[in-house]
């Protein structure tokens, strides 16, 4: 089900981009990441690419925000080195994004055709890690 897409935060854009073209230098950092937190500050980050696999933009950037004091944020973008422009999140991103917030919305989408959507509409019938654990008493 797809929900009405939300307001496109192109501030968040910039940033990411800003970072994508000033930041990211060779293969090690290929992907810039954005976000807004709950109080408006952006929060950015690389990704730190390794043949062993490595940490995406979007993760770096959950742990950057949480080193910042930001545990809420409100929308994410992730944006491509080399003017490639925004790329949506992987499938082990949507998922990790969704279980640590999952009112977040994801900016999505090229050119005139981009929109921000909630998470949930990224992983449709998703399984959500908090609601399957157990309650503490």
């Amino acid at each position: 089900m797809t929900t009405q897409p939300h307001h496109v935060d192109f501030e968040l854009v910039q940033a990411a981009a800003h970072v994508a073209r000033t930041r990211c230098r060779g293969d090690n950092h290929t992907m810039a990441a954005a976000a807004r937190a709950q109080d408006g500050r952006i929060i950015t980050a690389v990704n730190a690419y390794h043949f062993t696999g490595g940490p995406c933009a979007e993760l770096v950037l959950v742990g950057a925000a949480a080193a910042q004091g930001a545990y809420e944020l409100d929308t994410i973008v992730a944006v491509g080195d080399r003017d490639r422009g925004v790329v949506p999140p992987c499938g082990w991103c949507r998922q990790v994004l969704l279980d640590y917030f999952p009112a977040l919305k994801v900016i999505v989408g090229k050119g005139d055709r981009t929109r921000t959507v909630p998470i949930t509409d990224l992983l449709p019938e998703s399984y959500i890690w908090a609601d399957h654990q157990l309650e503490a008493e």
